[in-house]
């Protein structure tokens, strides 16, 4: 009997976190879809990842706003693999502004793209994660339990998906599906129109990321580390 390799989808997983949680579960042996917008930028990532084990990536373009496009992600996954054991839900947007100065357009494009982003992604799997007995994973952020000035619409989005994401937890693990939410701080990466120059070493590195998800898949099936905080060891 051949070996069962098992695949994660990854939305957002052209850059930053994403891909990093991406190099991780390749070198574990896991086969990866990575999304983005940006069909470019979704072929791309797959062609660097696949350098790491050939044939182990394909990029699909998707949108997490539109759920429909997120069904379409999963069923291209399951004609090219025929299973789906991962979601690392991962996409995500930041606007960070006083509420004085925050647009309309900005709330709507944070809350739709992180909160409904994560609703769609678990909506759209669901059924290949219980035929699995699967883990849904959702990049959630310390900005998830801590407010700040000027984050009205990213707070509201992160405090969302933390929230949404313990009660799903609760709904799913009846179907044999782990949810986990991870709740990162200062990551290097071009997040909130940082540039990649700014990749400073007290900072949590997208690979640090990819080394938790990694852990956490590896973890016993009657073991469950539902929220997890990731802070610098030393901040600058």
């Amino acid at each position: 009997m051949s070996e069962v390799i098992k695949v994660a989808l990854i939305t957002g997983g052209s850059k930053g976190i994403g891909y990093g949680v991406a190099e991780a579960l390749i070198k574990d042996g896991i086969r990866v879809a990575v999304t983005s917008r940006t069909k470019a930028n979704a072929d791309q990532a797959a062609l660097e990842l696949n350098k790491i084990k050939e044939g182990y990536a394909i990029g699909i373009e998707s949108d997490v706003r539109n759920l429909a496009s997120q069904e379409q992600a999963v069923q291209t996954i399951l004609s090219n693999w025929e299973r789906l054991d991962y979601v690392i839900a991962n996409a995500g947007v930041g606007y960070f502004a006083p509420i004085q100065t925050l647009t309309s357009e900005q709330w709507q494009e944070t809350i739709d793209i992180n909160l409904t982003g994560t609703f769609n992604s678990i909506k759209a799997s669901y059924k290949s994660l219980k035929e699995t007995q699967g883990y849904f994973i959702t990049i959630s952020s310390l900005a998830g339990t801590n407010f700040f000035a000027a984050g009205g619409a990213y707070n509201a989005s992160k405090f969302g998906v933390v929230g949404f994401s313990q009660a799903i937890m609760m709904d799913l693990r009846k179907d044999g599906i782990k949810v986990t939410t991870i709740m990162p701080g200062s990551v290097a990466t071009e997040f909130g129109g940082q540039m990649p120059h700014t990749k400073h070493a007290w900072k949590i590195q997208p690979e640090d990321i990819g080394q938790i998800v990694s852990d956490l898949i590896k973890m016993p099936a009657r073991t469950l580390p539902s929220k997890i905080e990731v802070r610098p060891s030393m901040p600058a």
